[in-house]
């Protein structure tokens, strides 16, 4: 899952972005509504923590530009207020939900995970499963039947994103702008690479699930 962090407070993006990313989550984090609007635009988040109290652009324009724009991205808002208003505001706005500061990380950390779930993306235990494949983003695990074994973070951020996207194929542009931002210098045979380790550790369990090259459109995961 690749989160954007829209917050001011650079101490606490950078502390926010440290711990998402011990959980395995791929972060980018900015400081200011204008950049918050710019990243979000480029749709390749899978959800954003967007702070209300922002420079140059506050953090419920920068939301109702979102949903303006038609992306149903979901957006959890930052507040260091506590009124009602706010909050209804917020969500009126079209956030999906709110935390007011201070908050615990382990209250964010549930949140992200009921966000995922409202989308259909993991199950209750927070694993993603396809076929006879169970993922687990959080220990980076993959199991099939009674084996198992370990990915590294690219690898499980890959098979994350051809789960989710199971009834559609991904292109390589796609995966390098989810996987690594719309303006990293990763070239197309990065992604070869790590479909290539994929199929090589699906192989080894002895799965049904593969890996399909659709010729001039990508990969998809169909069962065999």
């Amino acid at each position: 899952m690749r989160i954007l962090i829209v917050e001011d407070e650079v101490h606490l993006a950078e502390a926010l972005t440290q711990i998402l990313k011990k959980n395995n989550y791929t972060v980018d984090a900015v400081y200011d509504g204008e950049a918050g609007l710019d990243n979000a635009l480029s749709d390749i988040y899978d959800l954003i923590i967007l702070d209300i109290m922002l420079p140059k652009l506050d953090g419920i324009s920068v939301l109702k530009e979102i949903r303006k724009e038609g992306l149903s991205t979901p957006v959890i808002l930052l507040t260091a207020k506590g009124e009602v208003t706010d909050k209804v505001n917020g969500l009126d706005s079209g956030a999906d939900d709110y935390l007011s500061k201070p908050f615990a990380t382990e209250e964010l950390l549930a949140r992200i995970r009921a966000m995922a779930r409202r989308k259909g993306e993991v199950a209750q235990d927070n694993t993603l499963v396809f076929g006879d494949i169970r993922l687990s983003p959080d220990t980076l695990k993959l199991t099939c039947k009674d084996k198992e074994v370990k990915l590294i973070l690219k690898e499980s951020e890959l098979l994350e994103l051809l789960i989710n996207r199971k009834k559609s194929a991904s292109s390589k542009e796609l995966i390098i702008e989810k996987l690594w931002g719309f303006d990293a210098e990763v070239e197309h045979n990065h992604v070869e690479v790590y479909i290539s380790f994929l199929r090589k550790k699906l192989t080894h369990l002895c799965s049904t699930v593969k890996i399909t090259t659709v010729r001039g459109v990508g990969y998809i995961l169909e069962e065999s």
